[in-house]
């Protein structure tokens, strides 16, 4: 006779206890899943994801109905357990009703920590925790909020701020720390990371403590114990989880922070188990995805009654950022003891940081930023703990310095068969290796479907990759491209082809020809399917100024305090007294806090209100000066050195180069932001060869590079040709911008784009004189029909964009 199970929960801890339980055991017990929320089982670490408007709901589901009526579980979705009767071994649910058990499993997770703050009971008050929040969120994201504020500055903040950041709010993190995520970083990682955050258009406040949520019907804002106020139409709590031991405290069980539980997840009942973020286990609870399911699968094997059911004896947890773009990773000690040796790796200008915590020459903790390949690596000596005194000269180096092929398909090879892999799922490399042998596997999701691997938070769905293709060689063939967002099953490129041979009409009509799932969108795909049309349909198509990114429809970028920055473009770095005894005057004339030089060999005006905006664009372009895009996907800066004008080891004249290029190239949208440079001579003092299109001088003309990048993914650029004459420069460069703007992707930066179709491609397209012409002269033609932005804002924006928020509301507490 079978015996009865009761779940409590139906998280990814209770699932995964369950998928390994039925494996082993699948006629023991009679199975029941008690779940509060009206949901099969999902994904929760994809929440975010939901939230960034890359996935939908269904999407990120783990365990349909299907999985449970295949297996005979009996799923009560949306019924919560509200008491236990050890004695009687009765469990009673919301809806009154008193079952029986033999054994039960408690996986009820976790509660979101609320600060009892005046006004926290407000709406548009929200934790990030579960699927309705983020349906919450994304209702006050789409449905007008401008303003976010979110309380955290941990992992869940960053996340929770990243994913409204890209459904075009702004969103200022406030945090109680002076560091960001002080858990797992230590304070020079969370600087990087906080500067790269900023850069992405986040505005932090740090050591600022909250005092009040303001509003009376809804959240308007929030009052910093400093006197400051924060506009917010919605407000993200994001401070924490407390595991929920609540049923269980109540049924006598013992419990500290959580249910107390031993190495085989027995409670002080034997017939209660439990599992996941509510229990604590040698007094430490756990709050990530991987040791909960380590947990899991213990706990499976003592219900099933195997034979050697093994112990759980905690877990080595590490930690990786799952905001799009940021590589970060930690893991164990990040700050090191007194006896412990710390080697550092810094380079502050690719904001990449490496940090190992050693101790008797064996690897125990790590902080890696901007450049995390050789995470594994450092995780597999932290488990091993192998002496480090061979390799200590070059571990900070990782893999490539060790005489090993480096990062990559072959980098992957020199790990052990021993290696985890997909630490969420307890994946190990050699299990991988023998699934695609045994079962001919070739792509990653049938990895992921047969071995779990990458199945959970995607982290490791890169050294996957690297698996498959130093198994298969060369039979293996890359994933095909994602689809563009959550709103469509298209590729970007599908989109990009179909505008492209369609014919001119406003945004939402794309989408609805197209079959979007949302008619609005979001704001991933309205951008993408506006620079499309720009670029294709250049002459018939209306800006849509509600589809561009905020920065965007507001020509200017904006800074941590809500107020903007204004760069002028200054052609080639070059200005003269007149120049700057203008921009003196209008600095002054409008109180501008201050005037910085830029890293592009601009000025950039920084403090200003955006209610100044207009004025200041009309200033500016009276005396002849435009929009430098600093705060678009567009072509930005030329640097120049000083050449042959002026230095004694210049080779051809930079300056004049570089200003003639400049003028012949800005004011054109591209698919992400693109920067130049020109120096005199092989010495390269303007680095042009980390730059989108960099233009170095020799002695017979001019080398042109492309496809560089100097941010934290360093790229060093392409030779893409040589040329003798400065207006051979301006033709290959405007043919070269011409082609990345009609074949990249949006959001897709001519490194990557390099990356993917290779210079091969790019060197065939152009060494066409007559296709290099007509993508030169296309370039051109979109070039001059663009009126500079700032021109035409001055004269046409409405005063209500960039009125403070204060005055169109009627409110006098909050202003933008």
């Amino acid at each position: 006779m079978q015996e009865s199970l009761i779940v409590v929960g139906n998280g990814m801890a209770a699932l995964r206890t369950l998928e390994e339980l039925t494996e082993l055991a699948p006629d023991r017990y009679r199975i029941t899943v008690y779940g509060t929320e009206p949901h099969a089982g999902y994904n929760r670490i994809l929440l975010s994801s939901v939230l960034a408007g890359e996935k939908q709901l269904d999407q990120i589901i783990t365990h349909p109905v299907t999985w449970y009526n295949e297996r005979g579980i009996e799923l009560k979705a949306g019924v919560s357990v509200t008491a236990i009767d050890r004695k009687t071994q009765r469990i009673t649910d919301s809806l009154g009703n008193r079952v029986p058990y033999d054994k039960l499993l408690l996986a009820t997770g976790s509660h979101p920590v609320i600060l009892p703050l005046p006004g926290h009971t407000l709406p548009g008050v929200l934790p990030f925790r579960d699927a309705i929040d983020v349906e919450r969120m994304l209702a006050a994201a789409q449905g007008g909020g401008q303003h976010a504020v979110v309380i955290g500055g941990g992992l869940l903040g960053l996340e929770a701020a990243m994913g409204l950041l890209k459904q075009g709010m702004e969103v200022t993190v406030v945090h109680l720390m002076g560091s960001l995520m002080e858990r797992q970083l230590d304070a020079d990682a969370a600087e990087l990371l906080r500067c790269e955050l900023e850069m992405r258009g986040l505005r932090f406040r740090l050591n600022a403590e909250s005092a009040a949520i303001l509003g009376e019907q809804q959240v308007t804002g929030l009052r910093l114990k400093s006197g400051e106020i924060l506009p917010a139409d919605l407000l993200v709590m994001a401070v924490g989880i407390r595991p929920n031991a609540d049923l269980a405290r109540s049924a006598g069980l013992v419990c500290n922070r959580g249910i107390v539980v031993d190495d085989h997840l027995s409670s002080s009942d034997p017939a209660i188990v439990a599992v996941g973020e509510c229990v604590e286990h040698r007094g430490v609870v756990y709050g990530l995805v991987a040791p909960l399911y380590a947990q899991g699968k213990v706990l499976a094997r003592h219900l099933a009654g195997v034979e050697s059911p093994g112990c759980y004896e905690g877990s080595t947890v590490s930690t990786r950022l799952k905001v799009t773009g940021v590589d970060l990773c930690s893991a164990g000690e990040i700050h090191g003891e007194k006896e412990d040796e710390i080697l550092i790796f810094t380079d502050p200008a690719r904001r990449v940081y490496k940090k190992l915590i050693v101790h008797n020459e064996r690897v125990r903790g790590m902080v890696l930023l901007g450049d995390t390949r050789d995470g594994p690596w450092y995780l597999e000596l932290m488990q091993r703990q192998e002496p480090i005194t061979p390799i200590r000269e070059h571990i900070l180096f990782g893999n490539a310095h060790l005489g090993d092929a480096g990062h990559g398909p072959a980098g992957v090879v020199h790990l052990s068969d021993d290696h985890e892999v997909c630490g969420c799922n307890g994946v190990k490399k050699g299990r991988i290796l023998e699934a695609i042998s045994r079962l001919g596997l070739t792509s990653v999701e049938e990895v992921r479907t047969h071995t779990k691997a990458s199945g959970s938070c995607g982290s490791c769905t890169g050294v996957v990759e690297q698996l498959l293709a130093a198994a298969l060689g060369g039979d293996y063939v890359s994933p095909v491209a994602k689809a563009l967002c959550g709103c469509t099953q298209r590729t970007s490129d599908e989109v990009r082809e179909a505008v492209r041979e369609g014919q001119a009409m406003p945004v939402r009509a794309v989408m609805a020809r197209l079959g979007w799932s949302t008619p609005d969108g979001c704001p991933a795909c309205r951008q993408a399917i506006q620079y499309y049309l720009t670029v294709f349909h250049p002459a018939s198509h209306q800006e849509e100024r509600s589809a561009r990114f905020v920065n965007e429809r507001y020509h200017a970028n904006i800074q941590k305090d809500g107020t903007y920055s204004v760069v002028p473009r200054i052609f080639g770095g070059i200005t003269a007294a007149k120049e700057l005894k203008m921009l003196a005057d209008l600095v002054e004339r409008f109180a501008i806090p201050e005037v910085k030089f830029t890293g592009g060999q601009r000025l950039t005006l920084l403090g200003i209100r955006r209610e100044q905006l207009p004025a200041i664009w009309s200033e500016l372009s009276s005396h002849g000066m435009v929009s430098g895009h600093a705060y678009g996907k567009a072509v930005r800066t030329v640097k120049t050195c000083v050449g042959s004008r002026w230095c004694r080891f210049g080779t051809q004249d930079s300056e004049a180069l570089g200003v003639e290029l400049e003028q012949k190239l800005w004011n054109c949208w591209t698919p992400h932001k693109v920067k130049l440079a020109v120096s005199g001579c092989p010495r390269n003092c303007a680095e042009a060869t980390i730059k989108d299109i960099g233009v170095v001088g020799v002695e017979s003309g001019w080398e042109i590079h492309v496809g560089g990048n100097g941010g934290i993914k360093v790229r060093v650029t392409d030779l893409l040709t040589k040329v003798a004459t400065h207006e051979e420069v301006q033709e290959w460069s405007a043919a070269f911008l011409q082609l990345y703007r009609r074949e990249a992707r949006y959001l897709e930066r001519t490194a990557t784009w390099l990356d993917r179709v290779g210079i091969g491609f790019v060197r065939e397209q152009l060494a066409d004189p007559a296709m290099r012409l007509a993508l030169a002269s296309e370039f051109q033609k979109a070039h001059t029909e663009i009126e500079d932005p700032w021109q035409a804002g001055s004269k046409t924006e409405s005063a209500r964009h960039f009125a403070p928020l204060a005055i169109i509301g009627q409110q006098t507490e909050v202003a933008a």
